[in-house]
């Protein structure tokens, strides 16, 4: 059997992509081959392909997470079978392909209400709200979350689950359009515009008290911001840098008693239970209508546009490869 593959020949730009034909074995012991029906992209394999994240050696086949039909089963699996419906995210990377043998304590079984591209789309996400909302900082009733790009794939996830749990989210989008599907996903109060004085409206929307918690994908200078927005013992959580790297920090900005935490989705689900109790836990708020809403769709040898497409800041939502 051959599979199409995106294999990422060295860290760089969009242009070090090659598609390419490879032999696929017969599963092993413990493992599974999965046909992907749909694969979702994140920023993190933006941080793998510019080797912010290094990965150990090159060529490499990078994301973290996809959905598809088991094609074949090794020795030893009594859980799966041929046919059924299963997603998977998390460690270790290499779901952009049409086909990949993968062990099948990292794989969940999809019920027949979650779609392909839902499952695809939202999965790792799910997972990364469960962590940041239940683990990093405990969002309770009557919290005070600002979400940064609340209209992104993990923004309107994180502004789904703050919402379910009954905080109230103040949102940050880039324009209009996205204040509308932030609105949809729940956010109570937004900041409209990258130019916006961040911390002079979370101020005047808290009273001058500032929020419990910042969820911060954004990086570059609004990190300052976030910390700035945070009241005291609050927790300003850096979850990625969309806007670039993230100038040193002088420790005094965290006076009085800020707390800055960095936690890594894939460092969380790199131990086994961990990882299946947080997979378990997501898919039962996507089957409870907390999902990424699907911005694009590429195909495989359109892997490139789908990167541009990611980075552009343009996307709302969550950007899928079509194997």
């Amino acid at each position: 059997m051959t599979d199409k593959i995106v294999l990422l020949v060295s860290p760089g730009e969009h242009g070090r992509f090659e598609i390419r034909e490879q032999s696929v074995s017969e599963p092993g012991e413990g493992q599974i081959l999965i046909h992907h029906q749909a694969i979702g992209t994140n920023f993190l394999d933006v941080y793998h392909r510019k080797g912010i994240y290094p990965l150990p050696t090159y060529p490499a086949v990078i994301g973290a997470e996809a959905a598809g039909v088991v094609e074949a089963v090794g020795s030893g699996v009594s859980d799966f079978r041929a046919g059924d419906r299963v997603a998977y995210a998390g460690p270790p990377v290499g779901a952009y392909a049409s086909l990949r043998i993968i062990e099948t304590k990292r794989v969940v079984k999809l019920s027949d209400s979650i779609s392909m591209k839902t499952a695809a789309s939202s999965l790792l996400k799910a997972m990364t709200a469960h962590m940041l909302l239940e683990k990093t900082f405990m969002v309770k009733a009557g919290d005070v979350v600002l979400v940064h790009a609340a209209a992104g794939g993990l923004g309107s996830i994180l502004t789904r689950g703050a919402k379910a749990r009954g905080a109230v989210v103040i949102g940050t989008v880039g324009s209009e359009e996205k204040a509308v599907l932030a609105r949809a996903a729940g956010a109570n109060h937004l900041i409209v515009g990258r130019d916006a004085d961040l911390v002079s409206e979370v101020k005047a929307l808290t009273e001058g008290n500032g929020v419990d918690v910042v969820y911060d994908g954004i990086g570059g200078d609004v990190l300052l911001k976030s910390i700035h927005s945070v009241r005291p013992f609050g927790v300003v959580v850096t979850i990625g840098q969309a806007a670039g790297p993230i100038p040193p920090v002088a420790v005094e900005n965290l006076r009085p008693g800020k707390f800055l935490a960095h936690p890594s989705i894939m460092a969380w689900c790199a131990d086994v239970g961990r990882h299946r109790e947080t997979a378990i836990a997501a898919l039962r708020d996507i089957e409870a209508g907390i999902v990424s809403q699907v911005d694009s769709k590429y195909r495989l040898d359109e892997v490139a546009a789908a990167h541009v497409r990611m980075e552009s800041g343009r996307s709302s939502g969550s950007i899928l490869l079509m194997p």
